[in-house]
């Protein structure tokens, strides 16, 4: 299954994938939610990307950093898990407890912001592979640089097509989304 790993790169690649795992596991959580709205697929995708993305620092070679290597693995294991299975399912009850921030005072508030997401995420599922990943390090906070980087546009073309895919979410979300049935 390819050529062996030294013993000392062996170490580096360990080194390496834990630290991304420890600084960004959140960020693979969010996005194994996005990706996926089965509960148990979504933890079958997380452990994929976990997995490529341990076995990808066997061959990091340090041309990006880290954090825009760890986007690209995982957002490239997520397009594939997409496209294995199609499934355009909207979050049951269940799901939508998962995604609620437990420390919120206010029930109804609460439950208007799982409302929100989920909608928000039914949406981001809805769109093509290319045009989800750029939504999705979007709002993980990357700029359109990194985006870019991660993606293989200019920034330029990243912010333009963000100010597209902003006005489109929007317009769905005011005509009421997947997940207002």
């Amino acid at each position: 299954m390819g050529v062996p790993i030294p013993p000392s790169s062996k170490a580096s690649q360990d080194e390496r994938y834990a630290r991304v795992a420890a600084a960004f596991g959140p960020a693979l959580e969010r996005l194994a939610r996005a990706s996926e709205a089965n509960p148990e697929q979504r933890r079958d995708l997380l452990q994929e990307i976990h997995l490529a993305l341990w076995r990808s620092f066997a061959r990091f070679d340090d041309r990006c950093s880290e954090r825009t290597w760890m986007y690209r693995v995982a957002h490239n294991v997520a397009a594939s898990h997409a496209r294995r299975a199609r499934t355009g399912k909207l979050l049951t009850l269940d799901e939508l407890e998962t995604v609620a921030d437990p420390g919120q005072p206010d029930p109804e508030l609460q439950v208007a912001e799982r409302h929100a997401v989920a909608r928000l995420t039914a949406l981001v599922r809805t769109l093509a592979a290319p045009d989800r990943q750029i939504v999705l390090l979007y709002l993980e906070g990357l700029e359109a640089r990194a985006i870019g980087e991660i993606c293989g546009l200019s920034a330029g073309a990243v912010a333009t097509k963000l100010s597209r895919l902003k006005a489109v979410l929007v317009q769905r979300i005011n005509q009421g989304g997947p997940d207002d049935r």
